[in-house]
């Protein structure tokens, strides 16, 4: 059974399920979820709360005879299975069908998962955990959705913020809701209840923008400059390997002029994305950076990448975080500047 966040709360009123499957790779929002859960459990008299951490070898068997095992004075229990990579291998996979066939009677189980990889959705065990459980999937906020949800967030606390305020606040935490929640009970602390202007938001709020390669490609893609500049020097500040912001810039390059080809070949744009398995999500994406490059611009391109590649092996001299810089506005529809090219 589906289950949105958002209806959580309803759906724990009218009474618990035997199983709940919480995943997604957006902390807060999971977390808050589970909590919802807990509490809830909590009002059906399960006074315990038993966690179990899957890693390398863990014990499945053991895991399945908590299940089935009352507790000590005969209380309920909630039994918490933290599942972070979402695969629970083949004797795990077996272990969470058995159970799901056979559910605990005095027990409710919280399954805690990372972002699913879509095949797990087709697989047994998943399906059987569907069948009688809860499956709650957390989606991340997409930025041009997150001032809204900033605002409301700020409302529930008894802030009220000033556009600008807001829009400060979402370029300052870019991402990171936990951060942003943090940095809203720090407001609520500071300036208690009522109008939080701009300058406040300036004042209080530290810079703590989650950045990530492929969020600084999906930028560059979309033409947006500015921001893909801010990612490169959040990236360069956080200290991340250049060759992993090499790798995802010329994987994606590599892609688009491979769909170049493609389009140049006169295939149709629809038969073409597909071909390339681009999800429905980013399609608007792909397409956008498809129109604002030739088949010849991604070719040089991927030729820049390969003078980085020699730059960041010291076959050549450069500054690699500069001609990332220059690539990924230049991805973006900016061009700065021509490396020096090796006679």
């Amino acid at each position: 059974m589906q289950i949105k966040p958002e209806q959580l709360n309803g759906h724990l009123a009218k009474g618990m399920l035997p199983i709940y499957f919480v995943s997604g790779d957006e902390p807060l929002q999971v977390q808050e979820a589970c909590d919802v859960i807990r509490a809830a459990a909590r009002q059906a008299a399960c006074v315990e709360r038993e966690v179990h951490h899957v890693e390398a070898r863990f014990d499945w068997q053991g895991f399945l005879q908590s299940g089935d095992a009352m507790s000590l004075f005969s209380d309920r229990r909630l039994i918490e299975l933290r599942l972070p990579s979402g695969k629970p291998g083949t004797e795990g996979s077996k272990a969470l069908q058995a159970y799901a066939e056979r559910p605990s009677e005095d027990n409710i189980l919280l399954i805690i998962s990372g972002k699913l990889e879509g095949s797990a959705k087709n697989s047994k065990w998943y399906k059987s955990v569907d069948k009688i459980g809860g499956m709650v999937t957390i989606w991340p906020i997409d930025l041009n959705q997150l001032p809204a949800w900033v605002m409301r967030r700020m409302k529930q606390k008894g802030l009220q913020a000033s556009q600008d305020a807001v829009s400060l606040l979402v370029e300052r935490v870019e991402g990171n809701l936990l951060a942003c929640t943090q940095e809203i009970e720090k407001l609520l602390l500071l300036h208690s209840t009522g109008v939080i202007d701009i300058e406040q938001v300036a004042a209080s709020v530290t810079d703590s923008s989650r950045f990530d390669i492929y969020k600084l490609v999906d930028c560059a893609l979309q033409g947006d400059a500015a921001r893909s500049s801010r990612i490169v020097n959040g990236l360069k500040g956080e200290g991340v390997e250049p060759t992993l912001v090499l790798w995802a810039l010329s994987r994606e390059i590599r892609s688009m002029q491979s769909m170049a080809f493609d389009l140049y070949q006169g295939g149709n744009i629809e038969s073409v994305l597909a071909k390339n398995r681009v999800w429905d999500k980013r399609k608007p994406l792909v397409q956008t950076g498809l129109k604002r490059h030739s088949l010849p611009q991604w070719q040089a391109m991927l030729r820049r990448c390969a003078d980085i590649d020699a730059i960041i092996k010291g076959v050549r001299p450069g500054n690699v975080w500069d001609e990332f810089l220059a690539l990924s506005l230049w991805l973006a529809g900016v061009r700065l500047f021509a490396p020096a090219r090796m006679l």
